[in-house]
């Protein structure tokens, strides 16, 4: 169990626990044009969901997710918590919810998606089919991001630093285009290791920044604290 200051996380079914990735994007991803409709894809515990709902005024937020046990949890933790009139879990794959779901549009989009090859392992086969690509491949994801964002709708995702331009490119096929990508690194001296990014249809030039989560070992900075204080109990 996750404890945060205004919900808490069951992951005890869940492949995927909380972890940095996820709470960065809820805490990140731009609000700004005031979302009435919000879509998690890809679930996992409802964390992001739950963040957005923290967030904003958004009354309709829908999210789907693939997996039974991550599927009940997700469910769990939205009727757990203060939000439970405006959370909503559907239980299917990506495409057959776009199928489903055609005449639907969302003002933002968000996803923490798969990113592990189909040739990685880490001897657990429910949390390897949660992290591999394979199963939410990038294209599909920006095709289905597309087809679902209303006109002015933001997309948001967190992909490793290393995919930043290929999902670039990949989004671009579907007029989507980044206007805001932050970088992130875990320390000053280490590399850049994931890119928060967020596409609209309107094509204009990207504000790109870097974030540093720790200066030393539990030593945040004062950026990564801004972002994240108003979910975690020690900050």
């Amino acid at each position: 169990m996750f404890q945060f200051k205004q919900f808490t996380i069951k992951q005890d079914k869940c492949a995927m626990k909380v972890g940095t990735d996820g709470v960065l994007l809820g805490a990140w991803a731009p609000i700004a044009h005031n979302p009435f409709s919000i879509l998690d894809i890809g679930a996992g515990t409802g964390l992001i969901a739950l963040m957005l709902a923290q967030r904003s005024g958004a009354e309709q937020i829908d999210a789907i997710e693939v997996d039974d046990d991550a599927y009940e949890q997700a469910v769990d933790n939205f009727e757990d918590s203060s939000w439970g009139d405006r959370l909503f879990c559907y239980h299917a794959g990506l495409d057959e919810f776009v199928e489903e779901m055609e005449e639907e549009e969302y003002d933002m989009i968000v996803s923490n998606p798969p990113f592990h090859d189909e040739n990685y392992s880490s001897g657990n086969l429910q949390r390897d089919r949660a992290r591999c690509t394979a199963s939410l491949p990038f294209d599909e994801l920006a095709q289905a991001a597309a087809a679902l964002l209303s006109k002015n709708g933001v997309f948001t995702i967190i992909i490793p630093y290393k995919q930043e331009q290929a999902f670039t490119d990949i989004a671009t096929q579907y007029n989507l285009t980044p206007f805001k990508i932050t970088r992130v690194k875990g320390t000053p001296e280490s590399e850049i290791k994931r890119s928060l990014m967020a596409f609209s249809f309107n094509n204009i030039p990207a504000e790109v920044n870097e974030l540093v989560i720790e200066t030393a070992r539990h030593q945040y900075t004062q950026e990564y604290i801004e972002l994240t204080k108003e979910f975690y109990l020690k900050l």
